[in-house]
């Protein structure tokens, strides 16, 4: 059997039906996009352990980055280990690769005159498109977690808002589509409390909105998340700040709340990471500039 005939099969018949559709959308472009145009015309018994490797190498001859190339090497792996349980193929080298080191990514915040400047800008043109910008940053959402928000889930008595759910731009019929799935894990289904200074902000959008969509768009399924990308590229070139992802709002939330000496516990909770282990690693230069604050507040005990 072709190898391109099984990847499709494995991806119809096991990766859609067990896993979120996000995951089968990912695991399908990197098929389509790395594996297929390689390896899609070989034999499947034909995929030596050379030949494989040849292939991780090319990958990163691209440019790719190691958690990039990894990921596809997942999908190969994956794919060529259920056709030897199924006895489509004699045998699968995957685990002779010899993968690049994926390194931890290294985590951008902005400074303080950064997100004043951010906040100023979204407050004095009044834009209910761009607030969830701001909300990010006094949350921490994930720009999926944050375009899935409907008014529903936001408790003004409370102040609270309920994150069950999140968003990503699918390919379906020939374009890309908003589409809906569940959290990205399950210790991401959470509720925040709201800093009060939003609350008020979010009544008056709330009030003049014709979407049942917080952060609204130009579709009734409200904004896509590479459109709203886009929009936050275009607002950090116009303020002349150097270029970061939108995921640098979540590590700004997440190193201003350690600033103002919030314990670890209670951050995990808020960002809805499973473990606070996971917090503790991804901020500990963060960490590292509190513990020294606090150290050298010990001078004033011996000036």
């Amino acid at each position: 059997m072709l190898y391109k005939d099984w990847l499709w099969k494995w991806l119809e018949l096991y990766i859609r039906p067990s896993t979120k559709e996000r995951t089968y959308q990912k695991y399908r472009r990197q098929a389509e996009k790395y594996i297929l145009p390689a390896l899609g015309a070989c034999e499947i018994d034909a995929l030596s352990a050379v030949r494989l490797q040849e292939f991780s190498a090319s990958l990163s001859g691209r440019g790719l980055a190691a958690n990039t190339v990894n990921g596809i090497l997942f999908v190969l792996r994956a794919s060529l280990k259920k056709s030897v349980a199924l006895g489509i193929a004699h045998r699968q080298y995957t685990d002779a690769i010899v993968r690049p080191r994926a390194r931890e990514k290294q985590v951008l915040c902005f400074d303080l005159g950064e997100q004043k400047k951010i906040e100023q800008y979204v407050r004095e043109h009044n834009t209910p498109y761009l607030f969830g910008i701001v909300l990010s940053l006094y949350t921490g959402l994930r720009i999926g977690e944050l375009l899935a928000l409907t008014w529903e889930d936001i408790d003004f008595g409370r102040g609270t808002v309920r994150i069950s759910r999140s968003c990503f731009d699918g390919w379906e019929n020939g374009r890309y589509k908003k589409m809906f799935d569940t959290t990205k894990t399950r210790s991401s289904e959470r509720i925040i409390p709201l800093p009060q200074k939003l609350l008020s902000p979010l009544k008056e959008l709330k009030n003049s909105s014709k979407s049942v969509f917080v952060v609204t768009g130009k579709t009734p399924s409200g904004a896509q998340v590479r459109s709203y990308q886009r929009t936050f590229e275009r607002l950090l070139k116009r303020l002349n700040i150097p270029h970061k992802g939108f995921h640098a709002l979540r590590h700004t939330f997440a190193t201003r709340a350690l600033e103002v000496g919030m314990d670890v516990k209670t951050l995990s909770e808020i960002l809805g990471h499973r473990d606070p282990t996971v917090t503790l690693r991804r901020y500990a230069h963060s960490l590292m500039e509190h513990k020294a604050e606090m150290m050298n507040r010990l001078n004033m005990l011996l000036s």
